[in-house]
Parts: C-alpha cells; structure tokens; sequence
C-alpha cells in the first residue's frame, strides 16, 4: 500500500514544513499498537493525507513510529520528539504537491 518510491530528504522536509502547523489528531497511549489506534490512523490519513500522531513514551519511539507508518501503508516523513509524522498520498486525488514529483509538460 506505500508508495513505490521512498520519500526523498527533500520531501520529508516539504511535509515536516507542512505539518508544523497541525495538531495531533491521535494519540498513541501505553497499549501501543492496538488495532483501533491503528483503524483511527488509517482514517485520518484517508482524509487528510498528512498527520500527526502523539506517542506516549514509548520504549522505542523510532521503532513504533514505523510500525504505525507500515501498519497504515504510510510514510514516516518526521519524527519530533514523541510525535510522529505520516504522509500518504490519496490514491485518486491527491492535495500535496511533494518537491520532485511535479507532471511532465
């Protein structure tokens, strides 16, 4: 369900830019990856195709925030402190346009 091709630096710091701005829209709590957590994410990138998850000191934050990203087909573009950055492009209409992936003439 990802993409076929990673996100480059660049466009991980376009979305990261862009995220700046938003609020946590889910927050992880201490059971982890449950599959209702995971359920909400999905839902939220169906909708917004950029989101921010809040952890809850997790033991491995990295580690969870690629569980989330793969359990969803997302990508993680960003990782600040116990927030979680996810990209993923809507599969018919996508709204952002990410540096490098501007349509041929």
């Amino acid at each position: 369900m990802t993409s076929a091709k990673p996100l480059s630096g660049r466009q991980k710091r376009h979305l990261r830019a862009l995220a700046q701005r938003l609020e946590p829209v889910v927050w992880v709590g201490e059971a982890g990856l449950a599959p209702g957590i995971v359920r909400s994410i999905d839902a939220a990138l169906g909708t917004h195709e950029l989101v921010k998850v809040r952890m809850r000191e997790p033991e491995d934050k990295r580690a969870l925030a690629q569980a989330l990203a793969d359990a969803t087909g997302a990508e993680l573009a960003g990782l600040v402190g116990h927030t979680a950055i996810l990209y993923r492009a809507h599969p018919e209409a996508p709204r952002i346009a990410l540096p490098g992936n501007e349509p041929e003439p």
